[in-house]
């Protein structure tokens, strides 16, 4: 690390979310995610249940309007918001403004997840990003669309970018071999440049906001199949919509989205593990990590 200190290496977790006794739905944080597309429905149902499973009061899920049914039949426990669509069943850019109307009533936003690629979905998420008053969590087809050139934000809330090793090629213009062998220098410095909460997944996570590093050391080869990342996305929301500070949802989200894919690993096999076995465990997880 002798090229990008100071930093502080953090080796313990944070605290868990306060669960006081007479908490309630509203105590705990209303998350919103945008995920999902016409045959990518998946993404959307795993991102919101395991915002659920992550802690949060209250989730909504704004998908296209012509796969609502089909997300909201998934789990009763979420709500669900039918957004503007485009003929090929992409979010259209009106849902940008209909979003901003409002965003301001949730305590956190994840974007990304079964979104696809298209010039219009470009213009949301960089609009999404440039305007968000809550904090937000870029995932999966979001990262590649913002592109190497992050747009300017107006406010000061946190955003955590989650790519594995080809999307944070893709956002530093290097090529995947050349993150892998500088993993930590490369993902400090761009956390830092671009005033973010980097969490550069593989074996042995990074996250980093610039100024402190921790390295997760849960998780399995078992994990490495669709849908695990739209999990982790999920669960860092809710981590936020529960008012723990960005690095601190990263870092914790990471450690239980690994513990549970080692405790399930355990009962089902890491080739036997599916991203929708997940959730289930972030159960054992917290358990596991001294919830209640």
């Amino acid at each position: 690390m002798s090229k990008i200190t100071p930093i502080e290496r953090v080796e313990s977790l944070p605290p868990l979310p306060e669960r006081p006794v007479e908490g309630h739905k509203g105590t705990f944080g209303h998350a919103l995610i945008l995920a999902g597309s016409r045959g990518m429905s998946g993404a959307a149902v795993l991102c919101a249940t395991s915002a659920l499973r992550g802690g949060a009061g209250l989730v909504t899920v704004g998908v296209p309007v012509s796969i609502q049914s089909v997300v909201s039949s998934a789990e009763p426990s979420y709500l669900t918001r039918g957004l503007p669509e485009d003929i090929s069943g992409h979010f259209s850019l009106s849902a940008l403004e209909v979003t901003e109307g409002f965003l301001r009533t949730y305590n956190s936003l994840a974007i990304g997840p079964g979104w696809g690629q298209t010039p219009t979905l470009e213009g949301l998420a960089r609009g999404l990003y440039a305007t968000s008053a809550i904090p937000l969590v870029v995932d999966a087809d979001a990262l590649n669309l913002l592109g190497r050139i992050l747009p300017h934000r107006n406010v000061v809330e946190p955003r955590i970018l989650t790519p594995h090793p080809g999307e944070f090629a893709r956002l530093t213009g290097k090529t995947t071999a050349e993150i892998q062998a500088v993993r930590e220098e490369l993902a400090v410095q761009y956390a830092r440049e671009n005033q973010v909460v980097l969490l550069l997944k593989g074996a042995r996570t990074i996250i980093t906001d610039g100024k402190r590093l921790a390295v997760n050391t849960t998780g399995n080869s078992g994990m490495g199949t669709g849908g695990c990342g739209d999990v982790l996305t999920g669960l860092i929301a809710a981590l936020l919509a529960q008012k723990m500070g960005a690095f601190e949802a990263a870092q914790l989200g990471a450690y239980l989205h690994g513990l549970a894919g080692d405790l399930a690993a355990k009962d089902l096999t890491e080739p036997g593990l599916i991203a929708s076995d997940l959730p289930r465990y972030l159960c054992r997880a917290w358990k596991s990590a001294g919830a209640r």
